[in-house]
């Protein structure tokens, strides 16, 4: 893996993974974002592979796309879990 890939990921990661934070109600800060947009960008892969749909955008807008869609999928999951640890 190249220098420039990193730096795509991170940056792919960091943008998912804030605009998932401010569309879910808040996030995991500058690490965590990054964090949550990565395994979005898989996870969003997975879900767009499986219904067998495409990005409506080409290039680094549909990673992000891919990403932030997966990015909010994973903290809707995420705060399922939270929230049910809560009312125990």
């Amino acid at each position: 893996m190249g220098g420039e890939s990193l730096l795509v990921w991170l940056f792919v990661g960091l943008v998912a993974g804030f605009l998932a934070s401010l569309v879910m109600g808040g996030g995991f800060g500058l690490l965590g974002d990054i964090l949550i947009g990565i395994v979005g960008a898989f996870v969003g892969g997975w879900l767009f592979s499986t219904l067998g749909v495409n990005s409506p955008f080409a290039g680094l807008p549909g990673q992000i796309f891919v990403a932030f869609i997966g990015a909010v999928v994973l903290l809707f999951i995420l705060r399922l879990f939270r929230g049910s640890t809560r009312r125990l």
